[in-house]
């Protein structure tokens, strides 16, 4: 506002306010879209209040416009609804609040519903929140299911009765919360949380009955679906009837045409499972029993062949033949070591025979010089050549005369 003021001189709470106004009353005429949660239509007055919501952000701010403004669209806006308001802001002073001056409204057609939540729908899909690879599997058997659902509502009984019905055991941590108008998302959203972080809940169910699209709407949220997006427990969306189709169907781990079906594919049946292990039970069973069977033929049919009639008999026919083998080599053998022993004494006889100590035996002697060679020649000694002379029982020395 650009004005002085200190704690010696401050402005009086009229003058601020007053100066606000003048602020406020300069700003143009804007177009305001958002969901009429609260509608007073008083008799005989010519004005009507509403509190425009953006429940995205949970921000309210009040609107008035003259009856015949309202009028015109009276049919088609109900509390629930969503509009576009064109309004000027106003400040009123006495009481410092801000409001909307609205001169037009216009009702948000389905066509608008659709075209928007078809541009949301492929924001989020280029983002990856509805691809196959993010979707988790669900347990086999759940021990804690968290459910989501309206207060006392035909969706909440719905999931409870057949999902007790199919397994009697199974335990729900439910927490309840608005499906339906402007505190729905905020409270969807607490409630999917909540169960998120509960350390025992195996699986969450977000259910819903039928409706319109209007009323559907909180189910196609972006905050919700990034929500659960972020959850890391299983989601199962069962929103609606079959046709249905809100954007927490794509986000979700599993879509459910209805909150019945969203129990059934939680929660195994206890009577097929039973009649599966009966079934597996009685396979296992038979394939025991075939694989005793056979293994009882094979072995009747090796006890009636004749070796195993008299299993000695095969001792005793090797036993023959080891000793007729063992008799073959003792005479080979023998056989072998009689011929070389012969052999050997006569090559003993004949080394004896040409054995140089034979010769000396025989009267003969060897003469050897100093370095031991053996003299072969009378050519090969000299005159008083002292030589060595062997014979067979020792040696002498002896010298050569000069003849």
């Amino acid at each position: 506002m650009g004005l002085t003021t200190s704690a010696e001189a401050p402005l009086p709470v009229g003058e601020v306010s007053r100066l606000i106004g003048g602020w406020i009353d300069r700003l143009g005429a804007v177009w305001v879209e958002g969901q009429i949660t609260q509608l007073s239509r008083r008799p005989g007055a010519g004005v009507v209040f509403l509190t425009l919501r953006d429940p995205a952000y949970d921000i309210s701010v009040s609107v008035t416009c003259y009856r015949q403004v309202f009028d015109a669209v009276a049919d088609a806006v109900t509390e629930g609804a969503r509009v576009v308001v064109h309004a000027k802001p106003e400040w009123y002073a006495p009481r410092g609040q801000l409001s909307l001056r609205a001169a037009e409204i216009r009702p948000v057609g389905i066509g608008e519903l659709l075209a928007r939540l078809e541009r949301l729908k492929r924001s989020l899909g280029a983002e990856g929140l509805f691809a196959p690879d993010r979707k988790k599997p669900l347990p086999f058997l759940p021990q804690l299911v968290g459910l989501v659902c309206g207060r006392a509502s035909a969706a909440e009984r719905d999931v409870l009765e057949n999902a007790r019905r199919r397994w009697p055991a199974v335990r729900f941590e439910v927490r309840n919360a608005a499906v339906q108008g402007v505190r729905a998302v905020p409270q969807v959203i607490q409630a999917v949380q909540e169960l998120d972080e509960h350390p025992g809940v195996d699986v969450i169910i977000v259910a819903r009955g039928g409706g319109s699209v209007e009323d559907l709407l909180p189910f196609s949220d972006e905050q919700l679906v990034r929500a659960v997006a972020d959850c890391r427990t299983p989601v199962v969306s069962a929103i609606g009837h079959e046709p249905d189709s809100p954007l927490l169907d794509l986000v979700a781990d599993l879509r459910a045409s209805t909150p019945t079906d969203a129990a059934k594919k939680v929660v195994p049946d206890v009577g097929e499972e039973l009649d599966r292990v009966r079934t597996l039970r009685d396979r296992a069973l038979r394939t025991v029993r075939g694989l005793l069977e056979r293994e009882e033929r094979g072995l009747q049919h090796c006890l009636h062949r004749r070796v195993m009639e008299h299993p000695h008999r095969m001792v005793e026919d090797r036993e023959q033949e080891t000793d007729a083998l063992a008799a073959r080599g003792r005479r080979v053998l023998g056989h072998l070591l009689d011929r070389a022993d012969s052999e050997l004494s006569h090559t003993r006889a004949r080394v004896v025979a040409l054995s140089p100590a034979a010769t000396l035996e025989r009267g003969y002697a060897v003469l050897q010089r100093e370095d031991g060679t053996v003299v072969r020649a009378a050519r090969e000694v000299s005159a008083d050549e002292q030589l060595r002379a062997r014979v067979a029982e020792g040696g002498f020395r002896v010298r050569v005369s000069g003849d």
